[in-house]
This record gives C-alpha cells, structure tokens and sequence, in this order.
C-alpha cells in the first residue's frame, strides 16, 4: 500500500499526477479542509507537502501519530514547526536548489525593471506620453551589485550581474573562501559600497528587519534594493519613508511583510516594483520542486537518508 501524504499547497495538473503517482495523496487547501483531513485521516498521513509560507504548524503535527516526513516546496520552510518535528524524529526537507535560477533570473528582472523604471515608462507610453516628457533613467551597467546572502541563488545573482560589467560584493555570515567577491563584515559596509543591494538571505528570526533605515541611509540617494528573499527582512517603514524621501532611489521587491495583502505602504510609489511573491514560480522550478519532494519521500519510506534535510 503506498504511503500517505497530506498536500496543503496548491498544485498544477501535472504536478498533482507527480506526487499521486507515488503516494495515496489527500489535498487540504484551506482550514475546513484541514480539519477534516486532520480528524478523517489522521493515522494514515505518513507525510505532508508545504511550503514556507503556509507551513505546518505544532498543533497539526500533534494530530498526526504517524507523520514522519514535512517537504517543502522550494528552498524556504520558516512556518514549519521543525522544533516540534525534531522533537517527534520527523524529517524536514525542502527543494533546496530546484528554483535557485528562477528566482536569480526574476532578481535581475526586479533590478533591471526599477533602475530602467521600465513600469513607469510603459504606462506613460500607453497614456501617450514620449520620452522627451519623460526624465532620464541611469546606465544599469558598470555599477556595484551588494548581495546579502552568498548561498545558491546570491552566487546565480552575482553570476548574472557579471554579464553587465557590475562590480559584486556581498555580506554573509562568514566569507566564503571559494569566490574572488569582494567580502564585506556588515550589511551598512556593503550598502556604502553598493549601488545596487540585492537580498537573498533566509528569513527568520536572525534576518527580521536586517534592511532597516540605517542600511537604506547608507545605500543612499542613487542606490536600489531588490528582495527576493522573505519579506520580513525588509522593514516596510522605513522602506516607505527612505522612497518618500528620496533617501534611496528605488526598489523592487518580490516579497513584503503581510502577505498576500499589497503592501499598503508602497502600493502608490512609482519608485518601487512589486511582484506577488512568485520569483521561484515557473513550471519547470515547481516541477524540479515536487520531483525533490517525491524523491526525498521515496529515499525516507525506503529507510535511505534523504537528498536536501533542513
């Protein structure tokens, strides 16, 4: 009899066949529907699918005497309540690299859409205004790109701004032996150094509000923040004040606190960019996801250590 899992995302057609192809699959895209998954089934769910938005919380994990293994979709899992798993021996997976190339590709198109203001002149070119109108928007080339967060999609980001002749430096945790970037030992340092900052660090406690007043300060008046990481890392203040105040030049970001409310802070800034939350969404990243998780499932129910624990 195959294993049981629990699906809490959303899921295309074609994914769904993935997962119901190797496992008796139960979806639960709401609460009602939770609920009743969590009461009707609850000795049969061996496994759960998420993502780090939605999560999987303490008190479902308790419903469940035999859940053994949390996956998440894409790299993020901060709503999984790993404690509360650890405690109970249940593996956490994620998809660690399976959307790391979407989502650098959607930072450059955030960065390139903000600097170039290319929203802005596409609805001034739609309400018949030309360029002589228009005011001069900045060379995004030859310029210093700051990546927060050298992990798989800071280095793809860093790897593409190589393409525009951009200088790159970043801020980790700890240097990173293996790359020529030049390392800087604080998020301040390096925005005084940037042009543009670029954040791809996890979320969580440890990054809440690492980009606050005082780094947008230093990125200062001709400087571009991009998030693609968590919106919690941003704080959405004084992100909305240092636009209103000219102190930075622009953003773009992909994340934002309230999700999946608009930031109604920034929603009627023309110096900002906005996307909801889907630069790891393409069909080929969610396909190369949900294969991770069926594979990482199969390597567990196997007794085999799985490809990505977190």
């Amino acid at each position: 009899m195959l294993p049981t899992v629990l699906v809490v995302v959303p899921l295309r057609p074609e994914n769904q066949t993935t997962v119901a192809t190797a496992f008796n699959v139960i979806t639960a895209l709401d609460q009602p529907a939770l609920d009743k998954a969590l009461t009707d089934h609850a000795s049969e769910i061996r496994a759960v699918l998420t993502n780090g938005t939605i999560g999987f919380d303490a008190s479902s994990i308790a419903k469940l005497p035999n859940l053994e293994l949390i996956g998440a979709l894409g790299a993020g899992y901060e709503n999984i309540a790993r404690d509360a798993a650890q405690a109970r021996g249940i593996v956490v997976v994620n998809g660690a690299g399976t959307n790391d190339d979407c989502v650098a590709d959607h930072a450059f198109a955030l960065l390139l859409g903000v600097v170039r203001q290319i929203p802005v002149l596409d609805r001034a070119c739609r309400a018949g205004f030309w360029r002589d109108d228009l005011p001069f928007q900045p060379n995004f080339s030859g310029k210093k790109l700051g990546v927060i967060g050298l992990g798989n999609i800071g280095r793809k980001v860093a790897k593409r701004a190589q393409g525009f002749d951009i200088e790159i430096g970043y801020h980790n945790r700890q240097p990173q032996p293996d790359t020529a970037y030049t390392y800087f030992d604080s998020v301040i340092a390096l925005a005084e150094w940037a042009d543009y900052l670029v954040v791809a660090t996890p979320g969580g406690a440890s990054t809440k509000h690492l980009i606050d007043a005082s780094v947008l300060a230093a990125l200062g008046s001709h400087g571009y923040v991009v998030n693609v990481a968590r919106g919690s890392v941003v704080d959405t203040a004084a992100l909305a004040d240092a636009l209103e105040r000219g102190v930075i030049a622009g953003a773009g970001l992909d994340v934002y606190e309230g999700e999946p409310a608009p930031p109604a802070l920034l929603t009627a800034s023309e110096r900002v960019v906005l996307t909801p939350h889907v630069g790891g969404r393409s069909p080929e990243a969610v396909a190369a996801s949900v294969q991770m998780f069926v594979d990482n499932a199969t390597r567990h129910f196997a007794g085999n250590a799985v490809l990505t624990p977190v």
